[in-house]
């Protein structure tokens, strides 16, 4: 991916995303210059092709698929212009969008041409699909205009890079009705994407008929109440579920397949199966009783593969799935799935001792087990003609024959299974998990399951490894984007975690790398984000906010800080926490800040896009902006700027910990000397912690503070002991702190120990992450 050119996109932007004076004939004319972009866009010469309330659109005779096309693509230019043009099967002499199959020379099924003249648009297919994506073109290259649409002579010839081009909706932590579905079809359908990963059941329900075992739905689709939070301890007292019939299954399925989108179902196994528990305890290895989770995580409760009534069951559900989908993948899951209920089971004992099951440097003998449990499966679809994908957990033992490969964690369980020879989908954590904060700024975001995943990350996502061979590369079949619907609950919050990231990843999906360039796509994200306007999605607009770069200068012992917006909009700013406005200080420039201040900032734009109102709290004491040497390191990931985190002023007043505001420490002890610059007296220091107690993330243990004249001599000060009693699934933020008789020395060093993780956690007696903001010494 090219570099960000921002001098560049600061006049692109400026005149595409933001821009409200164009005139009205630019206004009508189209661009091309669409989301994913097409492969090859030649500009022709000539007059421009004008859409009135007298074009037609031309089919040919006899074929279904391309009649509902041309449907489609007249409620679309309907919809965004207000000219719904008639169908017919008669060629007129002009003002016609002729649809065509026939690209001879084109060996990708999804590939087409879109070629416009002052007469004719025609979209050429290497199939149907190929014909409803050259649609999709046009749709999108369209301005959102009341009347005469221009259509400047062009040529595009245009084919995905991957062959699967995913995004996955969980149903199972949130149920959604099937309306929604289809509109979440429409809105995949408008991002060229064509496979639909439906994750329809879990440990919090079980939400797809099955005749032949009613129970799930009577029993497993509906769990009594749901957890506040994160695992809180805290209920709603609601029950929660549904679930989808056979006929709306199949509904949706034809409505996907109209749309040249595959659903992919996913029933995971053997983990995550406690709903099915409920329903049919008799398939677990400790018979129950069970109940549908209520929270979120983990459960040792699994489908008991010792007892070959699982078996039965596992292959009489997936018969009447495929009977539903007809897709070539049935998605089984395999991740997750603890063994600690297999290693105390009889049945699963006798089970591995029967297949002569061994553990080996590598993996226990019951991880084989599960290798057993996928095979059994796979082989059962293999011979229904189906094929299976598995999330990356089925590398673990030894891997299913013919399994595709979803890369979850990471992208090395896919460059695994590609030197394997078999086809990997990636989907990494780090790229495509759209439960992720979109943003830092979470005070302001809807509550989430934490991590930060922006717009420009989703982007520079490469799929295909370096490391591989050619040959080897072939095996990437494609992308994906997940979303897990724990703290989704409905459509709007649905929309807003997928949009605009799903432009970004369509692009992934779809163009060639050598062709992205971040800069130019925000440039065209804006028709994009029009158009989501015009059909009812909601989007996030952080790209409109502010971006601040807020750091320590130890040269002048303040705060120096600094306001970005893609666009340079004017920015107005205020330090006593009152709301800014155009009567505000403008920013024009880098400022310090030496005294506690409540700043807040705005772009104001005068097109209605202006940002949210930026806030950051600077809280002074004598250790602020001091300078400061760390000597010991953060733990990976939780380094952000260093040592300055700790003195800048700024306190991590939430437990999103990787927003930068928090170091992170575990193998070793948090050990800084801060140099008071001169003798300062000082009788209290004090720390706030990050605790996430199901992360592993706790408070200090100790807090010890040395003084010295020379910072080289340390001379004990005071220590203090602390006992975090948390109990499970808490988090917040921990204040702690030592007082002492007044001290006075230039040179401070504070010593912060992590704790060791309590006798009722699942990492008992290991040591836990401690995350510090701020050291205060007052």
């Amino acid at each position: 991916m090219k570099s960000f050119n921002h001098t560049f996109f600061a006049l692109a932007l400026a005149t595409a995303l933001f821009s409200c004076d164009s005139s009205p004939k630019e206004s009508s004319h189209a661009n091309y210059n669409v989301i994913p972009l097409p492969s090859e866009i030649k500009n022709g010469e000539g007059e421009a092709f004008t859409l009135s309330s007298s074009t037609k659109i031309v089919v040919p005779e006899g074929n279904e698929n391309m009649d509902r096309n041309a449907q489609f693509l007249a409620e679309y230019l309907g919809t965004i212009t207000g000219f719904k043009p008639a169908i017919t099967t008669a060629s007129p002499e002009k003002n016609a969008i002729v649809l065509t199959l026939g690209l001879d020379e084109q060996p990708n099924p999804e590939a087409y041409r879109l070629k416009i003249s002052q007469n004719f648009i025609e979209i050429s297919g290497a199939s149907e699909a190929g014909v409803f994506y050259g649609i999709q073109t046009l749709r999108k290259a369209t301005p959102i205009v009341k009347g005469g649409v221009y259509y400047p002579p062009v040529s595009i010839e245009d084919s995905p890079r991957f062959a699967y081009r995913g995004s996955m909706l969980d149903v199972a932590r949130h149920f959604q009705p099937v309306d929604y579905i289809k509109k979440y079809i429409d809105l995949l359908a408008l991002h060229n994407i064509n496979r639909f990963h439906w994750h329809l059941t879990d440990d919090q329900g079980w939400h797809i008929e099955i005749k032949k075992y009613p129970k799930l739905t009577e029993i497993g689709s509906v769990r009594t109440e749901t957890v506040i939070g994160k695992n809180t301890g805290e209920y709603d007292g609601t029950p929660h579920g549904g679930f989808y019939t056979q006929d709306e299954v199949r509904e949706v399925v034809k409505y996907a397949q109209e749309r040249y989108i595959t659903v992919v179902p996913e029933i995971d196994l053997p983990g995550h199966m406690l709903a099915a528990l409920t329903a049919y305890p008799q398939l677990g290895c400790t018979g129950g009783p069970y109940e549908v989770g209520k929270t979120w995580g983990v459960f040792p409760d699994v489908l008991c593969p010792g007892n070959d009534s699982t078996f039965t069951f596992l292959e009489n559900v997936l018969a009447e799935v495929m009977e539903m989908f007809p897709s070539e993948y049935i998605h089984i899951g395999g991740d997750e799935c603890p063994k600690v209920r297999w290693e105390e089971c009889p049945k699963c004992q006798a089970r591995i001792k029967a297949l002569g099951l061994k553990g080996d440097a590598k993996h226990s003998k019951e991880h084989y087990l599960q290798s057993y449990v996928t095979a059994r499966i796979e082989k059962f679809l293999n011979d229904h003609e189906r094929q299976i994908i598995g999330w990356d957990e089925i590398l673990e033992g030894k891997l299913a024959p013919n399994a595709t490969v979803m890369s979850w964690r990471g992208i090395e369980g896919g460059i695994e299974a590609a030197q394997l020879g078999h086809d990997v989908i990636m989907t990494p954590t780090s790229h495509c998990y759209f439960d992720y904060y979109q943003t830092k700024d979470i005070d302001n975001e809807p509550f989430g399951i934490g991590g930060y995943l922006p717009l420009e990350k989703v982007y520079s996502f490469e799929p295909v490894p370096e490391t591989l061979t050619p040959e080897q590369k072939k095996h990437i079949i494609g992308a994906q984007a997940n979303l897990w619907t724990e703290y989704v609950a409905t459509p709007e919050h649905v929309e807003y975690m997928l949009l605009p990231r799903l432009t970004a990843m369509c692009e992934v999906q779809w163009t060639a790398p050598e062709k992205k360039d971040y800069a130019d796509f925000l440039t065209r994200l804006s028709h994009q984000t029009n158009l989501y306007d015009k059909l009812g999605y909601n989007y996030a607009k952080h790209i409109l906010d502010i971006k601040a770069d807020l750091t320590a200068d130890f040269q002048t012992n303040s705060l120096n800080v600094a306001f970005f917006t893609l666009d340079d909009a004017p920015i107005y700013y205020t330090l006593d926490g009152s709301t800014p406005t155009k009567k505000s200080t403008h920013y024009d420039g880098k400022f310090n800040v030496k005294e506690s201040a409540d700043i807040k900032a705005v772009a104001i734009r005068d097109n209605d896009k202006s940002s949210r109102v930026f806030e950051e709290k600077v809280s002074v004491s004598k250790s602020t902006f001091k300078p400061i040497e760390l000597q010991a390191t953060p733990a990976p990931n939780y380094t952000f700027k260093g040592a300055a985190t700790l003195v800048d002023g700024i306190l991590g007043n939430n437990t999103y910990y990787q927003t930068g505001k928090w170091l992170g420490f575990q193998r070793n002890d948090l050990i800084a000397t801060i140099d008071m610059l001169e003798p300062t007296t000082v009788s209290n220091a004090k720390i706030n912690c990050c605790v996430v107690t199901g992360d592993w993330i706790f408070g200090a243990s100790e807090i010890a503070l040395e003084t010295s004249g020379d910072g080289k001599n340390f001379t004990a000060l005071k220590k203090g002991t602390f006992f975090d009693n948390h109990k499970e699934n808490w988090s917040g933020v921990m204040k702690q702190e030592i007082n002492f008789d007044p001290a006075t020395a230039r040179y401070f060093r504070i010593t912060v120990k992590p704790s060791f993780i309590p006798q009722w956690h699942p990492g008992k007696d290991k040591k836990a992450f401690v995350f510090v903001d701020e050291i205060v010494l007052n």
